[in-house]
């Protein structure tokens, strides 16, 4: 959301919210709709396509509400009344005061399309082609990086199709066909890679390098997981009371993630082996919810716990979160950093060896030499990549024989974490908090007024403010600017060149509420949530990456309260192209929006670092972050003895017209996407699938697009029976066939030999190149003909 910064404090302010849920009451939506049409209000409906709207018109008016659609989409929605149009919105939002309410289609349905069940065998193809654009870098599995020139329709044979162009070095073109498309990902590694040589052997070297790298870590991930399945464990007693309780008290309710965590976090402690499981999540997603219970748990079974932070200021956040919740329960939670005293910390590592502590936070004091527990049952280690090699060597030491959890706020692709199912229990979340609103920001030249403004009205609220400039030699100054502007804010001033004790102390009093602003360079502590920072600031916006701005943007916004983003540029300055794109960028996406897949990706190749070892950064960035995650998965598949063959190319050359034309599907990107999916299929259901949702999302599928499905259950056939090559020519004529199909490589049984000289008269079978020669004797049958070969010939049981 764009927001423009009010010119003065006098322009209006219109109240907003949004749509309570349908589902289980949907009266309640319709009656609100009656109302406000009834009060001279405009209603505007946004469909996913057109026969969504056709539908969506349909339901409502058989409710009593006339919704008018116009196809061509030339709707006066400046009319009072109901309106149906085809746009892409996630949420409705009603607005009362000037008569409008907006409905995404899930709000009248109650579903979302977006969150389909990816298969598990595919998803490492999924390639982000929505954020592809000419002049991207990709990589084709069997050719290498290359520079994605556009979609272009070539016709060949008299047959025209959509290609996709890829450049490669030396002016080299590789036209790849649409149902090729599953073998091209777009390249996320290095900001320019080099391009490939198309022929050359350079690609396959570069590629088998990589293999060998991926699985070596598979393999010592696979003895790290064997190792720990055969240690002894302690197994934890099911859930008591007093956890039923506990978990009652949490004044949230849990995402859904949340509640997959928790199970099997439990599931893990109380089995006889020794628990090592990962979760990931941003800050504020409820991770700490998961260490609480499972901490609680420990010490319900008599056990101690440990919490590892790599902070002092984290530490303290903890120990107020722990001891909150466990108030009134007899567990004692104690606190072991820099801010005790000698002699309060000897009391405490004391009690840690008598037993009388029970959950202990510290950083890695923790670690020390000579620190010993009674009976250690689980430890919590919160962002584990964030200690140094010496103080982890020392974790290693503490983990043995105890159950482990670890935190991150580092994302782990979900790639990553199917291709590792089995061999590190990884848990993910990914669902933000149901309060959480979208942040609402502007981007624009600086301007001393809105900054004073936005301090101001976030004082007002009783919030607090992270301005950030992240140059240390003048922020001095710029904080004493800030004084003058605002007297009435109390400013703290944060930086990476304080000495560590000092920097904690005032970022501890800032959490504190000690202060009101805090100008700081982009150290803003990733792992502190600080619910009452609803503001920030950024004075020299465009100096930082994408990736660092939405970081910075995710800082602000986490208590469920109205959040401001306020990034500025300088007004006398011209921001160059990519500065003034990123700025465009992060202006028009909302915090959780598609656009900020890019950003995403960097933090995920950091995750994937962190999982696997810093040493694979280069290896990612040979060869694309897609395909690295794609050996992993290959070389992990196969330790656990499920060899997977590299894929293969399935050529299908057919004497049929096969595209999704524009005028159906408007954009590239989507029509990309949707031939991605079809080279992914493996099974006619999942084309029936596809069709399904094409009508639904557009409308009637017209000829060349239902061909275009006709191919797919062709390649799903391919897929099944090991083909790779389908060529399909026109007969010698003179009484011959019209067509003759060549299918390789095919092995045939003896009686499916014998079936095809009684079904397929006339066609050749050769065993030696594994080649069928079909004859074809009906053009508008074609597929349907190859198809039931295939079946008759290779039944599903054999193939």
């Amino acid at each position: 959301t764009v927001l423009d910064v009010p010119d003065a404090p006098s322009t209006p302010v219109v109240g907003a919210s949004g749509w309570d849920p349908v589902v289980g009451d949907g009266n309640l939506l319709v009656d609100q709709l009656r109302s406000m049409l009834a009060d001279g209000a405009t209603v505007v409906v946004a469909a996913d396509g057109s026969g969504s709207a056709d539908r969506l018109v349909t339901l409502l008016g058989d409710q009593g509400i006339h919704l008018s659609f116009d196809e061509r989409g030339r709707e006066d929605l400046s009319t009072p009344g109901g309106h149906v149009v085809v746009a892409p919105l996630e949420r409705g939002v009603r607005l009362p005061q000037i008569g409008l309410a907006l409905l995404a289609e899930s709000d009248v349905t109650g579903r979302r399309r977006a969150h389909r069940r990816a298969r598990p065998r595919k998803a490492v193809a999924q390639g982000h082609f929505d954020d592809l654009a000419p002049g991207d870098f990709v990589v084709h599995y069997q050719h290498g990086v290359g520079r994605y020139g556009g979609m272009v329709k070539r016709a060949i044979g008299g047959v025209e199709r959509d290609y996709l162009l890829l450049e490669y070095r030396g002016d080299d073109r590789l036209y790849v066909p649409s149902d090729q498309v599953d073998a091209v990902r777009p390249f996320t590694g290095s900001d320019s890679p080099s391009l490939s040589r198309l022929g050359g052997g350079e690609w396959q070297k570069n590629k088998a390098r990589v293999r060998e790298a991926v699985t070596e870590i598979a393999q010592e991930l696979v003895v790290l997981y064997q190792k720990r399945i055969h240690a002894p464990g302690h197994a934890f007693a099911p859930d008591t009371p007093w956890q039923h309780e506990l978990e009652e008290s949490f004044p949230y309710e849990p995402t859904p993630d949340q509640k997959i965590a928790i199970a099997e976090v439990k599931a893990d402690m109380e089995g006889d082996s020794p628990m090592d499981r990962l979760v990931c999540g941003d800050v504020g997603f409820g991770k700490t919810e998961v260490a609480v219970r499972a901490v609680f748990k420990a010490v319900q079974d008599g056990k101690q716990a440990a919490v590892l932070v790599p902070t002092t200021l984290l530490a303290q956040q903890h120990l107020q979160t722990f001891s909150e919740r466990f108030a009134g329960y007899p567990v004692r939670v104690e606190m072991l950093s820099r801010f005790l005293t000698n002699a309060q910390a000897k009391k405490v590592i004391a009690d840690l060896e008598t037993g009388d502590v029970d959950v202990v936070i510290g950083t890695h004091r923790l670690l020390a030499e000579g620190l010993a527990f009674k009976d250690l049952g689980l430890l919590v280690v919160d962002e584990e990549q964030r200690f140094g090699v010496s103080h982890k060597e020392a974790i290693k030491g503490l983990k043995v024989g105890v159950d482990v959890l670890t935190l991150s706020a580092t994302p782990i692709p979900r790639t990553l974490e199917m291709s590792l199912t089995g061999i590190r229990d990884l848990t993910l979340l990914n669902t933000p908090p149901s309060e959480r609103q979208p942040i609402l920001t502007y981007v624009g030249e600086y301007d001393e007024r809105a900054v004073a403004e936005s301090i101001r009205r976030e004082l007002l609220r009783e919030g607090q403010v992270f301005f950030v400039h992240n140059r240390v030699q003048d922020i001095e100054r710029v904080a004493a600017h800030l004084g003058e502007l605002v007297p009435e804010a109390r400013i703290a001033v944060a930086h990476g060149q304080m000495d560590e004790g000092t920097l904690e102390k005032v970022v501890l009093d800032f959490w504190e509420g000690a202060f009101d602003v805090l100008v700081c360079t982009t150290i803003i502590e990733s792992g502190i949530d600080m619910p009452t920072v609803n503001t920030l600031v950024v004075d020299r916006a465009d100096l930082l990456g994408l990736g660092q701005l939405h970081q910075l943007r995710g800082r602000v916004g986490r208590s469920g309260s109205r959040a401001y983003a306020y990034l500025f540029f300088p007004p006398d300055r011209a921001l160059t192209e990519q500065a003034f794109e990123r700025l465009r960028t992060i202006g028009e996406a909302t915090e959780l929006g598609s656009g900020f897949r890019i950003a995403m990706r960097d933090l995920e190749i950091r995750g994937a670092g962190n999982l696997l070892g810093s040493g694979q950064s280069g290896h990612i960035s040979s060869v694309g972050y897609d395909l690295y995650c794609q050996m992993v998965t290959e070389a992990v598949a196969e330790l656990k003895g499920e060899p997977i063959p590299e894929p293969a190319e399935i050529k299908l050359e057919l004497p049929v017209d096969a595209s999704l034309p524009a005028s159906y599907v408007e954009r590239e990107d989507l029509r990309l996407e949707a031939y991605r999916r079809l080279a992914a299929v493996i099974s006619a259901a999942e084309v029936a699938d596809i069709r399904a949702e094409w009508e639904d999302r557009y409308g009637p599928v017209p000829e060349d697009a239902e061909a275009l499905l006709e191919v797919a259950r062709l390649r799903a056939e391919c897929v099944r029976t090991g083909v790779t090559d389908v060529t399909v020519t026109k007969g010698p004529g003179f009484g011959g066939p019209k067509f003759v199909a060549r299918i390789s490589p095919l092995a045939l049984r003896t009686s499916a030999t014998i079936r095809l000289d009684r079904l397929y008269k006339g066609s050749v079978y050769k065993a030696e190149p594994q080649q069928l020669q079909l004859h074809l004797n009906s053009a508008g049958s074609i597929i349907d003909d190859l198809v039931s070969a295939l079946a008759d010939l290779v039944p599903e049981d054999e193939g």
